[in-house]
């Protein structure tokens, strides 16, 4: 089965192979080859459905474009559970992750995820060691991260102006900072209003990305820890505009747009790659 969907959330762009009647694992290095936009389909990160274990409707497999696996991506959820949600008539979805189970539904024409609490201790990270999370001093950063835990690591950097920082030189760097065992998610924000946020991303295993569900999520929570924004926000990113609300039961709640671009069947040495190491 070498059929796939191309999908994105504000052109933060899947590719969504649908495992659930098959076995076998997606190899690192089939997720490159996919993921290549020269050579490949072209995608930040890779979505493979497998059949539940826990309560969900589906387990969501993520995998980044460099081939290693992703706790958690929020977009890519939204997206998933739009395709699901198409598929049964239903209105709302049990997605299970690495990072536990996550519930998302229709908000209109939108799509709403519950990406769950945020982790704010120093273990929940991870950091290398115990530190104050609101106040990270990282080598190659020009002001203090906060960071935050969405299912993956993230490290927000308040800034004066976002679009002035050169990323791809920084993010890099920050990712690969010795404090993040696991590396990091970077993210470069600044306040344009209590309730409006610009946001910029290096994304862990992608690079510069138009759009991350879970660095929003993190930015948003990080702005009201720092006094900075109120619970409820809007996520200014280069593909766009991401709701937000950190809830009083301490639940991050994202709505966005989800877009099915095209269906398609791999061919040639991408399929031969599929049925030799995909899952069916």
């Amino acid at each position: 089965m070498t059929e796939f969907f191309k999908m994105h959330g504000l052109g933060n762009d899947f590719v969504v192979f649908d495992a659930r009647r098959h076995s076998g694992s997606f190899s690192p290095q089939l997720a490159v080859s996919v993921a290549d936009r020269r050579s490949g389909i072209g995608c930040d990160q890779i979505m493979v459905l497998r059949p539940p274990a826990s309560g969900g409707d589906v387990f969501l497999e993520m995998i980044n474009a460099d081939g290693s696996t992703a706790g958690a991506c929020g977009n890519g959820t939204r997206c998933v559970a739009d395709l699901l949600m198409a598929e049964s008539g239903r209105q709302q979805i049990g997605i299970e992750t690495v990072s536990g189970l996550l519930t998302a539904w229709r908000a209109g024409d939108q799509i709403s995820v519950d990406m769950g609490p945020p982790g704010l201790g120093w273990q929940d990270i991870p950091l290398s060691r115990e530190m104050d999370t609101g106040a990270v001093q990282l080598a190659a950063a020009p002001v203090p991260a906060i960071c935050v835990s969405m299912g993956n690591p993230h490290a927000v950097l308040f800034v004066a102006d976002a679009e002035a920082v050169n990323i791809a030189e920084l993010g890099p760097l920050l990712e690969q900072d010795p404090l993040f065992p696991e590396r990091a998610n970077i993210e470069f924000a600044h306040i344009i209003a209590a309730d409006r946020i610009r946001m910029r991303v290096w994304e862990r295993g992608a690079g510069i990305t138009r759009a991350c569900g879970s660095g929003a999520c993190a930015t948003a929570v990080a702005a009201v820890r720092a006094g900075l924004a109120g619970r409820q926000t809007e996520l200014v990113l280069d593909g766009g505009v991401l709701g937000l609300q950190w809830t009083q039961d301490d639940r991050v709640i994202m709505t966005g747009p989800s877009e099915l671009v095209s269906r398609g069947h791999l061919e040639g040495g991408l399929a031969a790659h599929y049925a030799a190491e995909g899952p069916g």
